[in-house]
């Protein structure tokens, strides 16, 4: 039976089998001896995007009392989630985040960005959504959508129906009230 530690965009942590390119973590959210999530979905404000390996080293997923190790499908999942690139392992990516935040003021620190984030991506114990002032397939490629239940990547203008193992071509998105996830 696969463990509860799979972020769908809309920040929900459920158990799939499918697995993910990239590994977060929202703090310790789970208990070692069972392996199973607490109540809580959160410990810190600094919700985290890993590479899965570093240096040849694999975490032992939910064993100790360390960080609950949290997979993403991919980078616009784990963004969309409410989660940025982590300064250590994935300096770069992080680096490429700031940058694009500092377009909009100054350079921000992580600790600045986290506390940003984290009054950005909750409403109440839910994942906030954004309502969009203009058609979703004018977004720009990587931003995520959401109609319903479902969510939707936005790439080339068109939009692809996001699932724990993959992206549906060819989806028409549906002419509802459509929201914006905050990936940006």
């Amino acid at each position: 039976m696969p463990l509860q530690n799979r972020v769908t965009p809309f920040g929900e942590i459920v158990a799939v089998p499918q697995r993910g390119l990239l590994m977060g973590n929202r703090g310790i959210i789970h208990d070692p001896a069972t392996r199973a999530l607490l109540q809580r979905r959160w410990t810190t404000k600094a919700w985290i995007i890993c590479v899965l390996e570093l240096k040849g080293n694999r975490r032992n997923v939910m064993a100790g009392r360390s960080w609950t190790e949290l997979f993403f499908l991919d980078e616009a999942t784990a963004l969309a989630a409410g989660h940025r690139p982590c300064f250590f392992c994935r300096r770069p990516a992080a680096m490429a985040f700031r940058a694009a935040w500092a377009r909009g003021g100054a350079l921000p620190v992580a600790a600045e960005m986290d506390a940003a984030l984290h009054r950005e991506r909750l409403a109440g114990r839910g994942k906030r959504l954004h309502p969009l002032a203009s058609s979703p397939l004018a977004l720009p490629d990587g931003a995520m959508v959401a109609s319903g239940a479902d969510a939707y990547l936005i790439l080339g203008g068109e939009a692809f129906l996001w699932s724990p193992g993959k992206y549906q071509c060819g989806t028409p998105l549906p002419v509802c009230e459509r929201q914006v996830r905050t990936n940006q």
